[in-house]
Formats: C-alpha cells, sequence, structure tokens
C-alpha cells in the first residue's frame, strides 16, 4: 500500500473496496465457508470475480484459505484474527441497509436453493 491516506476511512475503502469484498467479509464474519457456498450465498458474482476479490482478501491478511483433503478435495475460507476486527464494522454496515431497506420499502430476494 504505497498511497498516501488522509484520512482513515480512506485507508479502510481502499482495503475493503469494491461491491464484494464487504459481502463477502460479511458472511464470512458469520462462520468458515467453502467456495461453493460463497457462490451459492451471493449469486449475482462471477466465479471469476469471487476468486479475484478472494485472493486480494488473502493478500490483504483479511482471508485465510485452507484446502482440506478428504475423497473430495474442499477449500475453506475464514476470516483471519484481522479480518474478525472488521466485525463490527460489517454489522453497522449491515444494520444501516437493513434500515434503509425498512424505510426505502426494499425487499430482499431469496438466495437461490
Amino acid at each position: 500500500m504505497g498511497h498516501t491516506y488522509y484520512c482513515p476511512v480512506e485507508l479502510t475503502i481502499d482495503v475493503i473496496d469494491g461491491k464484494w469484498k464487504p459481502v463477502i467479509l460479511a458472511h464470512l464474519k458469520e462462520g468458515v465457508h467453502r467456495y461453493g457456498e460463497l457462490r451459492r450465498r451471493m449469486p449475482g458474482i462471477s466465479e471469476k470475480m469471487l476468486t479475484q476479490q478472494l485472493r486480494e482478501l488473502e493478500a490483504d491478511g483479511l482471508v485465510s484459505r485452507e484446502a482440506l483433503r478428504g475423497t473430495v478435495p474442499r477449500v475453506e475460507y475464514r476470516l483471519t484474527e484481522e479480518g474478525h476486527t472488521l466485525g463490527p464494522a460489517l454489522q453497522a454496515l449491515y444494520d444501516w441497509g437493513a434500515r434503509r431497506a425498512q424505510h426505502a420499502g426494499i425487499t430482499f430476494a431469496p438466495l437461490p436453493s
């Protein structure tokens, strides 16, 4: 991060930039998820974008990736210790969005099964 920042919010937005990173972090705040689970929870994201965003979050030290061996190899994603420190900010974003939806009459689509 070779930028010059003038406000802590600038740095935060730089790290969690974009539409999908805060959503990925919010899902991982709930617990460990496999790649396929994250895809199901975010039907609007492409596989390429999800992979890219997860790699960037991993590079920034907010998400860890663990390959598990077994009859079916799988990969699990979880928040790192630093990623967990974003919990209150993510909750505030969630709460604000829920209040905004209620006031504006916006409903959230159910997740595809």
